[in-house]
């Protein structure tokens, strides 16, 4: 099972979600409460993979919530809506939030993709982040993967979520291996009789 979770605030992250999963897309906004969360099957190569999709709620009055929902996560993702610069310019601050409450084993080598939300609002004439601005935020945070997307019109919705599956199964991977060599290391302390603390 793979987790990985949305965060930042009202960007569409709940109809990219209900895009993804169930196919539909309502006008209609409701707020997240706390967390929500559906899963997903999808076969990537070989491998029956259930998806567990967490939305956090991107209102600051619950970022506090966060650390029971992040810890174990195999990647998370960041949604900004292209046409509200407030938006882009908290990446930094929901980025650097869940590394702390997350905790992963490797702060540098967590993986996190970043989705720009809502580019068919307006023909594209309201959007005031360019993709060059989002890419070069991408980089600075050691080249992690960009999409743009509408939810509404389901543009680029299942090339972004096949890469966040992508990307949580190899982080997964990498996380299994690096407790099974922890395991391997208590095991043979143990077997010579010693301690492992």
């Amino acid at each position: 099972m793979c987790q990985f979770y949305f965060n930042v605030f009202r960007v569409g992250k709940t109809s990219l979600m209900n895009q993804y999963v169930h196919k539909k897309f309502s006008q209609q906004y409701k707020a997240t409460i706390g967390a929500d969360f559906v899963t997903k099957e999808l076969q990537i190569d070989d491998r029956l993979v259930t998806l567990q999709i967490w939305d956090t709620a991107g209102q600051e009055r619950f970022q506090s919530l966060g650390v029971a929902f992040y810890r174990g996560a195999d990647c998370c993702v960041l949604v900004y809506d292209v046409n509200v610069m407030r938006s882009f310019d908290t990446l930094d601050n929901w980025h650097e939030e869940f590394l702390k409450q997350a905790n992963p084993p490797d702060l540098k080598k967590f993986p996190f993709i970043l989705l720009g939300n809502k580019i068919d609002i307006d023909g594209g004439n309201s959007r005031v982040v360019s993709e060059k601005k989002a890419k070069e935020w991408c980089a600075s945070k050691g080249n992690i993967p960009y999409f743009e997307t509408s939810a509404k019109e389901d543009y680029n919705v299942d090339a972004a979520f096949l890469c966040i599956a992508k990307t949580a199964l190899d982080n997964e991977h990498e996380q299994s291996i690096y407790f099974q060599g922890m395991q391997e290391a208590v095991s043979e302390t143990e077997q010579q009789g010693g301690c492992a603390c």
